[in-house]
């Protein structure tokens, strides 16, 4: 793989941090890079550097001759006065853009929504940051370097986006720089990360979840090896000599390592208990939705969807009357419920219906007596008020203690765990990073103890591993949760269930992001004689669990009551087979590891009954689901 372009040496401080201290990198034809760090640490200033927008103190930019590289910055340098046509395709006449499968893909799943001969200072800044990106895309680049190419993507559109650039070049050939906060995205386009911190860049192998289970082993062998390191303290001074000097080795990351280190932690959440802790401060009731129904006359023209898209223009192209349509929905107490759909499906809408915020056109929302809702908003204008105060002043019109994950704890403990320092109590809330202010809104809406929490695109302007401690923060809320994100690992990791806006009607998906994807892009979704899709679902539907449950039944012939007995029993004796067969993998894995590791001889001997062992347990478990299926 040859050297495209890269840094060495590079050195950029600014008045009150240093970015990059003696940074070299290198970027090689086929490299497909994710980068990562706290916001602020430096991830946009090392694209501009790389790509020669930001010029360094010191150090040295390399490139090779004739390398072009396409940029996508958080700010573009769009034209208002040109077209968006102009702004996407330049002077290249239409029928070289329009006869290239390529662009038309592009244009299709970005901006199709967009006016092609209107003004690009008359688009929202949704709509803009779609044209550049399809402008990036759509060049002929030897480089890509995207700073946080999903924002204003709908989750489908995210999906189609990795996809894009997993097929963008040749094996092999091209780079891809991305910074981005979507971590499934991430997983999906990248095959190396670097962290930026501390004025430095370190390099890890493989995608995200790779990255993020290589950090958590390095921290253990860092803690192993500072245990050891002490040991060998303690003998220096009671002998008063120099011992051997310590062999610094660079740990390889493992697969089944890494495993096992998931393997010892617990589930994310209880579940069960959550949910009773939540019924016992909601009651049976949360919210129930009896045949509700919006139609888009009631809405104001060009209300804001949160998403740069004018709401009722665009969700009108799926629906010409209605934005919600008929549509039938118990949340109960304790639900974590997760809500996908399209930008300007009425995503939104459906929130402020189920807060009681916006009465249906039809139909009834029931919420029970005791529901106490808290909204956390893609705006900030909650803190507008209290933009002057310092932290600390904020805090002290609230509780002094607040019960999480069933512990007391005080908001300036909670405010450390979302990752501010004693120094940032002191600061104005105007001050703060967009990151932070996020932070602080979600602390002081917890702080009013809600029992329903609805979160609107709660990810934003959060980096990842702040990311991971809001997710962590959620496990230990008690509530019924109502989330809209377009970041899928974040609407995975958080709810239980989630549901599909298509169509007016709510669609329950039991296979998550993926089956809603199949469902918008496989049979339900189809192309007209104008190039512009269109979706079919019944509207008003809800694919409850008992319709699922029917469906099953239905492709499964009916069993007899011996049949269903002499079943259940095949099943049981499969669940003390597989048990046995475990426990003989476990015994022959121990034998292994107490082997003499010099007898090459025994432990291929072991190594081939471990196998035989294995194999024997996999059909076991084969079998098992077979019957298991047939009982569902």
């Amino acid at each position: 793989m040859g050297f495209l372009f890269g840094c060495e040496n590079v050195h950029l401080e600014y008045p009150a941090k240093k970015v990059l201290d003696g940074v070299t990198l290198g970027v090689h034809e086929g490299d497909r890079i994710g980068i990562v760090g706290v916001n602020g640490d430096g991830k946009s200033t090392l694209l501009g550097v790389l790509a020669g927008l930001i010029e360094p103190e010191d150090g040295v930019i390399r490139r090779v001759r004739g390398c072009s590289i396409g940029v996508l910055r958080q700010q573009d340098s769009l034209s208002d006065t040109e077209t968006v046509q102009h702004a996407v395709v330049g002077d290249t006449p239409e029928y070289v853009w329009a006869s290239d499968p390529k662009i038309r893909d592009i244009i299709a799943n970005l901006i199709e929504d967009v006016p092609w001969n209107g003004l690009v200072g008359s688009l929202s800044g949704g709509q803009r940051r779609r044209v550049d990106l399809a402008r990036v895309l759509i060049g002929d680049w030897d480089a890509l370097l995207l700073d946080e190419p999903t924002n204003h993507l709908d989750v489908a559109a995210i999906a189609w986006l990795a996809s894009h650039l997993q097929r963008h070049w040749p094996k092999g050939q091209g780079a891809l720089l991305c910074v981005t906060h979507d971590r499934w995205f991430l997983d999906e386009v990248a095959t190396s990360m670097w962290e930026v911190h501390d004025g430095m860049v370190e390099p890890f192998e493989g995608g995200y979840s790779a990255y993020v289970l290589q950090r958590v082993e390095r921290q253990r062998v860092a803690e192993v090896t500072e245990a050891k390191r002490r040991n060998v303290m303690r003998k220096e001074l009671a002998w008063l000599s120099r011992g051997a000097r310590a062999r610094a080795t660079k740990p390889k990351f493992h697969v089944a390592l890494a495993e096992e280190l998931i393997g010892q932690d617990p589930p994310v959440r209880n579940t069960l208990e959550l949910r009773a802790t939540a019924m016992q401060r909601l009651g049976k009731r949360c919210v129930e939705l009896s045949n509700v129904t919006v139609r888009y006359d009631q809405l104001q023209q060009g209300e804001s969807c949160g998403c740069g898209h004018d709401s009722v223009q665009v969700a009108s192209k799926s629906n010409p009357s209605n934005v919600l349509d008929h549509v039938n929905w118990i949340i109960g107490p304790g639900d974590r419920v997760g809500i996908l759909g399209a930008n300007g499906a009425g995503k939104t809408t459906l929130l402020k219906v189920i807060q009681g915020a916006l009465a249906p056109t039809s139909g009834r929302v029931k919420i029970g007596q005791t529901v106490r809702f808290a909204v956390l908003s893609q705006r900030l204008d909650e803190l507008e008020e209290q933009s002057q105060y310092r932290v600390t002043e904020v805090l002290s019109r609230y509780r002094t203690r607040v019960v999480m994950d069933g512990k007391e704890v005080t908001p300036a403990k909670l405010l450390e765990r979302l990752g501010f320092s004693t120094q940032h109590l002191y600061t104005r809330v105007c001050d703060l990073s967009g990151g932070q202010k996020r932070r602080l809104q979600l602390l002081l809406i917890l702080l009013d103890e809600p029992n329903v929490l609805i979160l609107d695109e709660p990810g934003n302007d959060l980096d990842t591993d702040m990311l991971a401690v809001l997710e962590d923060l959620l496990d230990t809320w008690a509530g019924t949760l109502i989330m809209v994100t377009h970041d899928r690992y974040l609407m995975e990791r958080v709810t239980d269930d989630q549901y599909a806006l298509i169509n007016g009607g709510v669609v329950h998906c039991p296979g998550g992001v993926d089956e809603y994807l199949s469902m918008v892009s496989g049979p339900l979704r189809t192309q007209n004689a104008s190039g512009q899709f269109a979706t079919i679902v019944s509207a008003g539907k809800v694919l409850d669990d008992e319709a699922c449950a029917a469906s099953k039944d239905s492709s499964h012939p009916k069993l007899s009551n011996q049949e269903l007995r002499d079943l259940k029993k095949r099943v049981a004796s499969l669940e003390r087979k597989m048990e046995t067969a475990a426990g003989k993998v476990e015994a022959k894995r121990q034998e292994m590891d107490s082997a003499d590791p010099t007898d090459f001889v025994l432990l291929s001997r072991l190594q081939q009954e471990l196998g035989e062992l294995q194999d024997a347990l996999e059909s076991l478990e084969e079998e098992w689901l077979e019957s298991s299926e047939l009982l569902s």
